[in-house]
Formats: structure tokens, sequence, C-alpha cells
């Protein structure tokens, strides 16, 4: 197997732009309007991980604890504020404290067992296995929850009336939201499972390609992509079960009534 990588310049990245260009014509031409969110969301991107590159690049020749720290408590700290941002319906003040503990408990469970557990990295704080994969972790969580939160919120909403029949008629919080908790804990995790069902036949996932592309023997590569899937899957169910077991609780006054929304 051919171990070189072949560098992509400056120059000849340029050309990948004209993807952006032809997104631009067909939002103009279909008469979305969605071209200034189209160039915001490419000239951030490519910002945001050139800037990265070079802060990885530091922290690679520099390692220390307190610098892989530093750089999960900041991603960890943006996912939060993004997951409550793209939170559809107005949620309460107690649910938005949970979605960031919610991730925060089911990063460092599943990241720790993960790294010291799976891949028994040393040192533990390695920057080089830490920062990437608990980047993919705690990305594919923010999505989970996210798409959690906005069901559980809805469905709170929709049903509102169901659900105070049902604490009329002596059924208790957790009984009547349970079809509703479930719901949304099941649309939260069916992507991910949907992503498993594809993966290696219809798609090669990034980790994966990323590897074979710079050397790595294919079966390494695909043994660490099941790996990083599976700790994927352990981080989002339990970041958004503690979220929608807990979440549901918010809804109610101390005296199990619904409250006002």
């Amino acid at each position: 197997m051919n171990s070189s990588i072949m560098d992509l310049s400056i120059y000849h990245l340029v050309f990948a732009y004209i993807f952006v260009l032809l997104l631009l014509v067909l939002s103009k031409i279909r008469g979305i309007r969605r071209e200034k969110l189209i160039i915001i969301a490419t000239v951030r991107m490519s910002l945001q991980l050139t800037i990265m590159g070079f802060v990885l690049m530091f922290v690679f020749k520099h390692p220390s604890w307190w610098l892989t720290m530093l750089m999960i408590t900041i991603m960890l700290a943006f996912a939060i504020f993004n997951a409550i941002k793209r939170i559809g319906l107005v949620a309460n003040k107690k649910l938005k404290q949970l979605m960031g503990i919610s991730m925060i408990i089911g990063y460092i469970c599943s990241a720790t067992f993960f790294l010291l557990v799976v891949l028994k990295v040393m040192p533990w704080f390695n920057p080089q296995y830490c920062i990437p994969i608990s980047g993919m972790i705690i990305g594919n969580a923010m999505t989970g929850i996210v798409l959690g939160a906005n069901t559980l919120c809805s469905e709170m909403q929709a049903k509102r009336t169901e659900i105070e029949n049902s604490i009329m008629l002596g059924a208790t919080p957790k009984v009547a939201t349970h079809k509703i908790v479930n719901d949304a804990f099941d649309s939260a995790i069916l992507p991910t499972i949907n992503n498993m069902l594809t993966m290696g036949v219809v798609s090669l996932p990034g980790m994966m390609t990323g590897q074979i592309l710079s050397g790595t023997f294919p079966i390494t590569a695909i043994k660490y992509q099941i790996g990083i899937m599976l700790a994927i899957l352990g981080c989002t169910a339990l970041t958004v079960i503690i979220f929608v077991t807990l979440g549901y609780q918010t809804f109610f006054t101390p005296s199990q009534t619904l409250d006002e929304m």
C-alpha cells in the first residue's frame, strides 16, 4: 500500500470552492434566498478550520494535560451553546441547563472509557487521540440532544391537554409523559443507528477515509471506525437518556401540574 500523502496546495484547494458557487447559482435560480447563509457558512468553515489547524499544530508540538483539557472544554462549551440555540421552540431555563449537564456527563463517561479502556491512550491526555475523538463524540451528541429536545418540547406542547387529562385521572407526570419521552429518545438516537446501518456499504466514514488517505492499513482504519462509532452511539444514548428522563420534569410544577409554556 502506498503510504505517501498527496499534498493539497492552496491553489488547487481554491478550485473546490466551485461547489459553493454551484450551490449559490441553484439557490438563486430556485428563489430559495439562502445566498447570504451559504456565504457565511463557507467563510466561517474555512476560517474556523484554518485557525483550528494552527492551534492543533501548536498543541501537538507542546502536549500537556491542561492544553488538552482546555481544548476539550472549549469544544464542549461551543457544542452546548449551539445545541441550546438550535432548539426550535422556547425552552425553559432548567431544560437548557439540563442540556449542558447531560452533554458533559455523557461525554466524560463515554470518552473516558473509550480512550482509557478501549484505546489505552498513553499518556491519557495525548492530544493526537483525545482532541479529534472528543470532537466526533461531542458533535454527534450535540446533534442527538437537539433532536431529542425539539421532539420533547414540541410534543409537550402539542399533547398538553392529553397530559393534563391523564394527570386528572390519577396518572403521575412520569406515566403521563412516558410515550413522549420515548419518542424524544427515539428521534435523537435514530440518525446514529441509520448511519450505522449504511456504513461501509453506502458510505465510508470521515475518520476511516482520512486514515486510509494518510496511508493507514484499511483493516486498522476499520477497527478504529467501529470503535469510534460505538463510542458515539454510547455517548449519544447516555446524553439523551439523561436529558429526556429528567427533562420532562422541568415542564411540571412542584405540585405535579403542567407549568405554563
